[in-house]
């Protein structure tokens, strides 16, 4: 099995979230129209239902996969997409071609995921720790692990480490971003990730171990 450095990590987490959240059960819709995304958005904005539900299914399973990183509750995760789909209807005059779509509409899928975390939390940052002391560590961390193990070790992460790790690994935030974002210092940022990187190498190595003990040895 190959080594994975932390951006090859990152890649297969976006990958293999949007792969596992494409095998649940989907809105049953009537046949739809084929659409191109513009022609879709234009028809969403004259209210027409076919162009609706072409544009949700297009996106709703890989949303479900970002919200599934912050929000490891399945029936939360799928509560934050919903309403974040809804907020893309809802302001999708609002959107002036500039940049991807898809990207647009993941921004306003992970602000719900993070509103989710706040309501949930009463105050997002409360298992933020303020930084003390920040140090970068080596940003790299091998792993010899299938995605599905990888994705089980983010989704155990406390919700803090989990969020920073995320919007920055996998969203490409900046810390300033995600300072902004969380309403914390950009050292918070850094630490939060520096804290969910060494937990991540220490579980992967743990894992390591065990399976190098649990493997028959070769006569």
């Amino acid at each position: 099995m190959p080594r994975q450095s932390f951006s090859a990590l990152a890649s297969n987490l976006s990958a293999a979230f949007y792969i596992l959240s494409s095998e649940t059960d989907r809105p049953m819709f009537g046949s739809a129209k084929k659409y191109d995304e513009q022609t879709a958005i234009a028809d969403c904005l004259k209210g027409k239902q076919a162009a609706q539900e072409w544009l949700y299914k297009r996106f709703s399973s890989r949303m479900l996969g970002v919200c599934l990183r912050y929000l490891p509750d399945r029936h939360e995760a799928e509560d934050a997409m919903i309403a974040g789909m809804v907020k893309v209807f809802r302001h999708l005059h609002t959107f002036n071609h500039q940049g991807s779509f898809e990207g647009w509409v993941r921004q306003i899928v992970v602000n719900e995921a993070l509103a989710m975390l706040r309501k949930k939390a009463g105050k997002h940052q409360t298992d933020i720790e303020e930084a003390d002391g920040y140090h970068e560590s080596d940003s790299q961390a091998d792993a010899a692990l299938h995605t599905e193990e990888l994705l089980a070790l983010v989704q155990q992460l406390p919700a803090g480490y989990r969020t920073v790790f995320n919007l920055y690994a996998i969203e490409g935030y900046s810390h300033q971003e995600i300072a902004d974002m969380l309403g914390i210092s950009e050292s918070t940022s850094k630490s939060q990730l520096n804290r969910a990187r060494n937990m991540l190498k220490a579980r992967i190595a743990a894992l390591e171990n065990t399976v190098t003990l649990s493997s028959p040895k070769v006569s």
